[in-house]
């Protein structure tokens, strides 16, 4: 049974069942509420799932325009009856986590959810915008910047998450080599105000333990990019359908762990982290957190991954997508100015 798509459901407008409608799943996300916003800005009629359990943003409550449908992913049936009508699919739903516990369910979500989604977008003939990672993208053989044909290779310092991303990127080439219509984008690190400093390695947990008084450094390296321009490259990657069966890098700048750390020092108005964390440093203390976990029940926000990831240098080129969108990037200082404001305030209420 199809979803009806009449104004009886939340935030839906007489007229958008009339209209072409663009299916964004995992909507609620850091993410895909930003580019939901977006969206609706720019006219579009927008259809957004999300898990029962999932809270809607406030600010994306009831709004004309927008139709909000409980489907999951792996719930294939339900995310068919979300497909019912649709024109274009942005797909940003996906599992972040660097604990070895969630490698399973990593796979599940990441997998087998992306493959429901490629399957329905083959049978609906709908343009398809996946939102795959950096983690999904080789490394560069020589000391240059990562770019769109570097290939990935397993090797044991991969994550769960890298391999599930990875896998879940196959999935769209495979439907691409079946006739669908598809683009994939690999964004950096995602920053922004919103981000929820949780313990799933979102990116607000590392503003929020500089915040908290972090004291060490690590010698690794990391693309950024405001979540902002991450939604606005999707788009515009949307909107052209000359724009096919290729995958893009989004990054807007490149900086040292220390560097960022120092940055956003000066915005909380505190002394920078002076203490640099060696590689048997941090594995004393993913293993230390590890123990604490289990006398507390809590988990870890550092692990085996996240230690591994902090010491690596990377470095990502944004030429494919400047030179083909044109897009030109919010000031990265505005942005860790923007976060750092944000929690000063959360801390104080």
């Amino acid at each position: 049974m199809k979803i009806p798509f009449i104004p009886l459901l939340l935030g839906t407008s007489s007229t958008i069942s009339n209209t072409a409608v663009v299916l964004v799943t995992g909507g609620t996300g850091f993410l895909g509420s930003t580019l939901i916003k977006q969206l609706l800005a720019d006219g579009e009629h927008i259809r957004a799932t999300k898990r029962k359990t999932s809270i809607i943003p406030p600010e994306l409550g009831g709004l004309p325009g927008l139709q909000w449908v409980d489907a999951d992913i792996n719930d294939f049936f339900a995310l068919q009856d979300a497909f019912g009508g649709v024109t274009q699919v942005y797909h940003c739903a996906g599992l972040i986590s660097y604990h070895a516990d969630d490698r399973k369910q990593l796979t599940a979500v990441n997998v087998g959810g992306t493959a429901n989604v490629v399957t329905l977008a083959l049978e609906q003939r709908v343009r398809l915008l996946h939102v795959s990672s950096i983690a999904a993208v080789g490394r560069a053989k020589t000391n240059r910047e990562i770019t769109e044909s570097d290939l990935w290779e397993y090797d044991s310092s991969q994550s769960g998450y890298a391999i599930a991303k990875y896998e879940a990127e196959m999935e769209v080439w495979r439907g691409i080599a079946e006739g669908l219509d598809a683009v994939i984008v690999n964004p950096a690190l995602i920053i922004g105000p919103t981000a929820r400093t949780t313990d799933n390695g979102a990116s607000g947990t590392i503003f929020a333990m500089l915040r908290d008084g972090l004291q060490f450094y690590t010698d690794g390296s990391v693309g950024l990019i405001d979540v902002e321009d991450v939604a606005k490259a999707m788009i515009l990657l949307m909107k052209n359908p000359a724009i096919t069966a290729e995958r893009f890098l989004l990054s807007n700048v490149n900086m040292t762990h220390k560097e960022l750390l120092t940055k956003c020092s000066v915005y909380f108005n505190r002394p920078a982290p002076k203490f640099r964390a060696t590689p048997w440093m941090l594995g004393v203390a993913w293993r230390a957190a590890g123990v604490l976990a289990l006398l507390t029940g809590k988990r870890p926000l550092l692990t085996q991954d996240t230690a591994k990831s902090s010491v690596q240098k990377m470095q990502f080129s944004n030429k494919k997508i400047v030179e083909t969108t044109g897009i030109t990037f919010k000031p990265i200082d505005n942005s860790l100015r923007e976060i750092c404001i944000e929690l000063l305030k959360a801390t104080r209420h």
